[in-house]
């Protein structure tokens, strides 16, 4: 059972390791709420994660830290294990899926943990460390199903309600669903009148459907570029802890995930990753009720593979209309690019690039084909350009 008290003791030990991380106000993420962002993407680990590890790791005994811990993660989890593991002076053991960010896995490996890395997802990786534990006698850091470590992920719970007393709305990420149901569970003990959502990528949505379906599944394959809550199956005390206390859970797009990311960087110059931008895309795009509403998104973390952060803004720019790429077809004759150009520039909109196509497959024998991308203001920009380029007797594929 989750203990109030066991909240208020892991802030007291967390006090000298982890940030208070502050609000910070985000007028432009949804105009029609005023948003507060909860950066813990500042953490030390760059992740929320450390909070219920090394509170977790300060709980166990002599024998047990004697014996060494041993983790599965996808990075994150990782890094608070192998920081709470390295200031009480004990090896730690991180078992990784092989796919996890080379950012996240030298991270881990720069801050004392031995690595292990194994074929797949998270849930094999959770596999293989429950076999090293019975093996070598480790002591197992769950990444989410742990008293302890929820207790550490909901101290966030309790600063949420001294830094920001008449919240109405908390938007929290959930995976495995430790850091909803710390945050949760001290929210709603404090204050039942708050609303706490949770947020999934559509390509993981396991809490949800458990949730949906009434009892704990499995399923069969995650993909999202949220891999910090790539997470085929809840834990058993999350998932009740959270069909308890949230007051609902919903899922984001890729796309609006993307976007989420680009409007960290851009308004607030904050970087955050997949997992850590769910809960502003879930404001940004309205799919939980936050009109009128005092809301705060936890940013859970900012641990992003680097190597694919511009493909993630270039599909943030695309989502929130800030980059268009249309295709028209054209008589192929001298003159054609100068009309779609000059309808372009009317409007405002700036070409990034042209490809011209002479076309096979078309009806029209003296067709061609005209792809264009454009930098473009917003969604309104776009459709103003749509309606220029049909109006000029433009045919768009």
């Amino acid at each position: 059972m989750l203990n109030l008290d066991d909240f208020y003791r892991a802030r007291y030990v967390l006090s000298n390791m982890v940030r208070r991380t502050d609000l910070i106000y985000a007028p432009k993420i949804n105009q029609e709420s005023e948003i507060y962002l909860k950066p813990e993407n500042l953490q030390v680990t760059g992740s929320f994660k450390l909070r219920g590890a090394c509170y977790k790791i300060s709980q166990l005994g002599d024998e047990e830290k004697a014996k060494g811990v041993i983790a599965c993660s996808a990075g994150n989890h990782a890094q608070g294990v192998a920081l709470g593991a390295a200031k009480y002076g004990i090896k730690s053991l991180i078992c990784l899926p092989e796919g996890a960010p080379i950012s996240k896995v030298e991270a881990t490996r720069r801050l004392g943990a031995d690595i292990c890395l194994v074929p797949g997802v998270y849930d094999d990786a959770y596999r293989k460390a429950l076999e090293l534990r019975d093996e070598f006698g480790y002591t197992f850091i769950h990444p989410f199903d742990d008293e302890r470590v929820i207790a550490g992920q909901g101290t966030i719970g309790l600063e949420l309600i001294e830094q920001l007393p008449d919240v109405d709305t908390v938007i929290v990420p959930i995976g495995g669903g430790g850091l909803a149901s710390g945050i949760a569970f001290a929210i709603k003990t404090l204050n039942p009148k708050i609303k706490v959502y949770g947020v999934q990528a559509c390509g993981a949505p396991g809490m949800l459907q458990s949730l949906e379906h009434q009892k704990i599944e499995c399923l069969d394959a995650v993909s999202t570029i949220a891999d910090g809550i790539a997470v085929k199956e809840p834990g058993e005390l999350t998932y009740r802890t959270c069909k308890q206390y949230l007051d609902g859970v919903v899922t984001v797009t890729e796309d609006e995930i993307c976007a989420a990311i680009l409007a960290l960087i851009e308004q607030h110059k904050l970087i955050a990753e997949g997992a850590g931008a769910v809960s502003v895309a879930a404001a940004m795009f309205n799919k939980v009720p936050v009109k009128g509403c005092k809301t705060v998104c936890v940013v859970s973390g900012g641990n992003i593979d680097v190597t694919i952060l511009s493909r993630v803004i270039n599909r943030g720019l695309s989502k929130s209309g800030r980059i268009y790429t249309f295709c028209v077809e054209l008589d192929d004759k001298p003159g054609q690019l100068f009309v779609v150009s000059q309808i372009a520039a009317s409007v405002g909109a700036n070409i990034i690039s042209v490809y011209h196509e002479r076309n096979d497959d078309t009806s029209n024998v003296t067709a061609c084909w005209l792809r264009v991308q454009v930098e473009t203001r917003n969604a309104e920009h776009v459709q103003e350009l749509q309606l220029a380029l049909k109006n000029a007797g433009l045919k768009l594929i």
